[in-house]
């Protein structure tokens, strides 16, 4: 039972913690912990007597019942927990990454000197009114704002959940209340090939015949940029794959499949990891083979045949592809250049601006190859395969991607092509490039 006693001007009550002290020899002996309060709360001394016994019992009905927090992990300080939280993660290197910066840049510079289990729904209520404050004046973007609340959101989750650091979330969810709002969500357009036409012409004023591949590829594959486009390897392309697969068993299996259906398999993907360029496993670690239509099989080979960089689409100097995309490649692919000398010897012409995607993310053409395949009639688990995804529930557990719908894929993409660059078009394709004089480099 708690008992309470008067400590000069103010009354203090104990009870038992639930834990016993140890001797020297780390074993637990008879004697009691105890912990202690002077009030309900930081600088709340109890009215009286009675306030404190029951305020006593409460504790110690928390114990008995395994709710009880320690008061010396409550007060762990936002800066400690942040860090331990973090370290304890187990995600790709792009999700450590993205919570070390929101934390780094707002959270731990507001809540780091706040002890974790005195953060009131007050404090976090006004924290969260600043931050849409700083959205509504262009000072923070609205994805950053839901970003950081949703990262804050989970600390005090696992704080109670996870790490029994408080007794309750401070973040507490409210249902709607007054007039719906729809959510803004990113505009689109269909995928229209006159477009996709426009940008890979400019990527092959600016990266030569692999920028104009790696368009098309994009397009025509759905395969993730940056990560999967930067990771892939010429072992893995369908000039080279399965012929190179090291398992016998597999490897027949695979030719049986693939021997007149081209394709290539996504094996990997590029991520920064502390800085430094990794192979890493794709995102949601789906691995997977995508058949190629002939026309980009063609591609695939006369680029392979032409340069002899172990990655499919080196950067200019040969190099892996990596922070410099998007200003001197993706940027005046998209919206545009005027005329000037570009690096590694390369001349850019003056490139025009493509209206459709100015501004826009390259993986808006990973989204065009879903409205494709729907708009062709393929089943969901096919299209859902082809992109990467599980299919959940029963359709995925007896969904079974087969060989005739990996044609029929082939199929509609080929035909696809060849009606909107058919020769009767006339639209403007360059020339292959010619092999190195070493020869046949396929393999490397």
């Amino acid at each position: 039972m708690p008992y309470v006693e008067m400590r000069g001007n103010s009354i203090r009550v104990k009870w038992w913690s639930g834990e016993y002290h140890l001797d020297s020899t780390g074993k637990a002996t008879r004697r009691k912990k105890y912990e202690s309060a002077s009030g309900p709360a930081p600088g709340v001394p109890f009215d009286d007597d009675d306030e404190a016994y029951n305020y006593g019992l409460d504790r110690e009905y928390e114990v008995r019942h395994g709710k009880h927090i320690r008061r010396a992990d409550s007060k762990t300080l936002m800066e400690r927990y942040c860090w331990l939280w973090h370290e304890a993660q187990d995600l790709r290197p792009i999700s450590m990454k993205g919570y070390k910066t929101r934390l780094n840049a707002r959270i731990i510079p507001y809540w780091g000197r706040h002890a974790v289990g005195d953060i009131t729904t007050w404090e976090y209520e006004a924290w969260k009114k600043s931050l849409r404050a700083e959205v509504a004046a262009g000072g923070l973007s609205e994805y950053h704002c839901n970003s950081l609340l949703s990262l804050f959101s989970l600390l005090m989750k696992d704080a109670v959940t996870k790490y029994k650091l408080r007794t309750e979330s401070p973040v507490v969810a409210q249902p709607r209340r007054g007039r719906y709002k729809k959510k803004s969500r990113e505009k689109k357009r269909p995928l229209d090939m006159a477009v996709l036409h426009q940008l890979a012409s400019n990527a092959y004023t600016v990266w030569g015949f692999t920028g104009w591949t790696y368009i098309w590829t994009i397009a025509f594959t759905a395969m993730r940029p940056p990560g999967e486009m930067w990771g892939m390897r010429r072992e893995y392309a369908s000039v080279n794959w399965p012929a190179n697969e090291p398992d016998p068993e597999l490897r027949k299996e695979l030719l049986d499949r693939y021997g007149k259906m081209p394709a290539l398999r996504v094996q990997n993907q590029m991520q920064y990891v502390d800085g430094a360029r990794r192979l890493i496993e794709p995102k949601y670690e789906s691995y997977r083979n995508l058949v190629l239509p002939p026309f980009l099989h063609e591609m695939h080979c006369a680029l392979l045949r032409s340069h002899d960089s172990p990655w499919m689409f080196p950067a200019l100097g040969g190099e892996a592809m990596g922070s410099q995309w998007t200003r001197d490649y993706w940027k005046p692919m998209r919206d545009g250049a005027k005329e000037r000398a570009g690096r590694h010897d390369f001349r850019r012409a003056e490139i025009p601006k493509v209206e459709a995607m100015a501004g826009k993310r390259i993986y808006l053409l990973r989204h065009g190859h879903k409205e494709w395949l729907d708009e062709d009639g393929h089943g969901r688990v096919a299209v859902e395969t082809r992109m990467g995804h599980e299919v959940a529930g029963l359709e995925g557990l007896y969904g079974n991607l087969t060989p005739g719908m990996e044609l029929r894929i082939v199929e509609t993409l080929q035909e696809r092509w060849e009606k909107f660059m058919g020769p009767e078009r006339g639209m403007w394709q360059p020339p292959f490039p010619s092999p190195l004089p070493s020869g046949e480099l396929d393999g490397k």
